[in-house]
């Protein structure tokens, strides 16, 4: 497994990525084929690489998922992950998490949101000892600190 910082040759992919595993989503609560913003644009993932915020996500060089990251001071904000639907409930999901955390231990707080009614991502978070800390009716919005780190 390998988490680096994605590259050029790697938007096109994920984008595709991104496209599948958001699609996927109509499975958990989606009412339609769609994702948030951007999730199927080359401009807007090469935009965040661009930024540093893209990462990549391989097992054996197969790119299998992507994340977008922001970090502010100590704190890092999980703007979206995702993994090919063909690597869905085999792991893939808690090792990128563990992935992410190692790859930024400074931080002190890990935040994200997910939307509410998507079922799969709210088990997710939960399993991976993310706290709720508040939601609205669009959004669950988690925490861990980096007491808790290490999905």
């Amino acid at each position: 497994m390998e988490f680096r910082k994605a590259t050029e040759e790697d938007i096109p992919i994920l984008t595709e990525i991104s496209k599948s595993a958001f699609h996927s989503d109509v499975s958990v609560g989606g009412k339609e084929k769609d994702g948030p913003p951007g999730y199927d644009s080359c401009q807007w993932y090469r935009d965040m690489m661009k930024e540093n915020h893209l990462f990549t996500y391989t097992d054996h060089k197969e790119i299998i998922g992507g994340a977008v990251l922001f970090t502010e001071k100590s704190n890092l904000y999980i703007g979206r992950i995702f993994i090919s639907p063909r690597f869905f409930r085999k792991g893939y999901g808690q090792l990128l998490m563990q992935e992410i955390e190692n790859y930024f231990p400074d931080i002190n707080k890990i935040k994200l949101d997910t939307p509410v009614w998507n079922s799969r991502t709210n088990r997710f978070y939960r399993k991976c000892g993310y706290t709720e800390i508040n939601r609205d009716q669009e959004a669950v919005y988690y925490e861990k600190d980096g007491s808790q780190l290490l999905c």
